[in-house]
């Protein structure tokens, strides 16, 4: 199939991404990388040996034409934050072989997930676009930072899978939702100021900040959400709902439905400014981040991606 060349090119999987199948999707996408010698100048094909050395190799990525990440989403965050360490000629360019319980970053950028050989004909078949990175407090995100009860629960998921849940996707975020929206929570009061200017205060349960359109296994929490805007796509309460008016909400959400709710506002920004009274659930990319004060901006083009 035709296709950019990809030149000097390291293949980083974690191989215990998608409950232990990320080893053997490795060796298969090895293998064809490998195969393909028309494809790559110079190849290498690396494992990950844990949390953090995704980051650790990123970070040495300068030099590199493309980096081939094969993982979920916890891997995509290592990666960018490592990348985002090097001066923006350096970084190489970014190819996702999706394999993951959420698999959302690639949602965005049209990819098929859990399956080798047809997300690296997608590659192939791709283009590299200059896709934009959120930050806050210097951490980076690639598509979704929230706070509130949507935090607590992507990150009750995220704790789940770690202690081997047979569930994945949005089937686990469904399941971790129900049970802490059912909990319900008073809120946490705050106050937010947008573009520089005062915006909203209250008490917050839901403040989701995207780069791309979903969360949570595919949740279009921000249904318009475009990565290449320069803006960050923001949904967030007005009200703290009943818990049954919570739970449709959420429901609602999985497919963007919630958008005409009067419970809810939505808008783009290029920064923010969250100040919280005492530190909620926060969580960036399904990692957690601690803090009362966030400063959050979007850093736009600041990574080429190939995009199906």
């Amino acid at each position: 199939m035709p296709g950019t060349r990809w030149g000097r090119t390291l293949l980083l999987a974690n191989p215990s991404s998608h409950s232990g199948a990320g080893l053997e999707a490795a060796r298969e996408a090895e293998r064809l990388l490998r195969d393909r010698g028309d494809l790559c100048s110079s190849f290498e094909a690396r494992l990950t040996e844990g949390p953090g050395d995704a980051e650790r190799v990123a970070r040495g990525a300068a030099g590199l034409d493309t980096l081939v990440v094969l993982g979920g989403d916890g891997v995509v965050h290592e990666v960018a934050n490592g990348l985002m360490s090097l001066e923006p000629e350096e970084r190489p360019r970014v190819a996702l072989v999706p394999m993951g319980s959420g698999n959302d970053y690639a949602r965005t950028l049209g990819l098929p997930v859990n399956a080798v050989r047809s997300a690296l004909a997608a590659l192939e078949r791709g283009r590299t676009r200059r896709l934009d990175v959120g930050r806050v407090n210097g951490v980076h995100f690639v598509q979704t930072l929230s706070f509130g009860l949507d935090a607590a629960i992507a990150l009750d998921t995220s704790r789940r899978r770690s202690a081997g849940t047979s569930q994945k996707g949005a089937g686990l975020f469904v399941t971790s939702g129900m049970r802490i929206l059912s909990s319900h929570h008073d809120g946490w009061a705050y106050r937010a100021l947008f573009d520089g200017v005062e915006g909203t205060s209250g008490d917050e349960i839901i403040f989701a900040v995207q780069v791309g359109p979903t969360y949570g296994g595919g949740f279009r929490i921000c249904p318009k959400a475009d990565p290449a805007d320069g803006l960050l796509d923001v949904c967030h309460n007005l009200v703290v709902p009943p818990t049954p008016v919570a739970l449709v909400l959420f429901g609602l959400a999985r497919a963007g439905m919630h958008v005409g709710s009067k419970s809810l506002r939505f808008r783009q920004v290029s920064r923010l400014r969250l100040l919280f009274d005492v530190e909620p659930p926060v969580q960036a990319d399904g990692e957690p981040v601690h803090g009362t004060e966030f400063d959050v901006s979007c850093v736009p083009g600041a990574l080429r991606v190939i995009c199906a």
